[in-house]
């Protein structure tokens, strides 16, 4: 279930100075295609361009829907950090490369697999061949855009890690990811701006 919660209380001593409002908040939690239209609405409910933290414990979920949630964060300019609370799996990944900020903890996990395919209706011999040839390119394309999300280069050293851990099905850590340059490790503190 995905949870939205932002002050909507005006404090008169604070009028007029907007670097001191709270970030909006959004919670993305369970599965993304299960929660896509209320997460979709969430999005929707933070200010373009304006700062929001956004927590991820998911196992992630339909590609498109993943696809669709990077698409309002970067098309909106979210100035978005990303932290993963719990787990942040398989789709529920690219919308946290697409953070401007990612931070984790050392018990942070995040899944990197290859795209999987999955249909539970009956589809004619066409159908299944046109999805097949879509579904590879699709692959190949969400594989170079999460490597851009996370806005390194194709052909480094940190890209090629990216494609080891997918072709491994591996359950990445926390501390991994930081040492890997793609997020910063936080401990279980009180985050400085959420204190103000």
């Amino acid at each position: 279930m995905a949870h939205f919660s932002k002050s909507t209380e005006t404090d008169p001593s604070s009028a007029g100075n907007e670097d001191q409002d709270a970030p909006s908040e959004v919670a993305i939690v369970g599965d993304l295609t299960d929660n896509a239209a209320d997460l979709v609405d969430k999005l929707l409910g933070v200010e373009p361009g304006s700062k929001c933290t956004i927590y991820f414990d998911s196992p992630g979920g339909n590609p498109y829907t993943a696809n669709s949630l990077v698409t309002m964060i970067r098309l909106r300019g979210l100035q978005a950090t990303g932290i993963v609370t719990g787990e942040c799996s398989s789709a529920a990944v690219w919308p946290f490369a697409a953070c401007a900020r990612r931070l984790v903890t050392a018990s942070s996990v995040l899944l990197f697999h290859p795209m999987k395919w999955q249909s539970e209706e009956q589809v004619g011999i066409r159908e299944a061949t046109e999805w097949s040839r879509h579904f590879s390119s699709l692959e190949l394309e969400m594989d170079s855009l999460l490597i851009r999300l996370f806005g390194i280069a194709e052909d480094s050293d940190s890209a090629s890690l990216i494609r080891k851990w997918c072709d491994e099905h591996r359950y990445v850590t926390g501390c991994e990811l930081a040492e890997a340059g793609l997020a910063e490790l936080i401990d279980l503190s009180p985050l400085e701006w959420l204190r103000q």
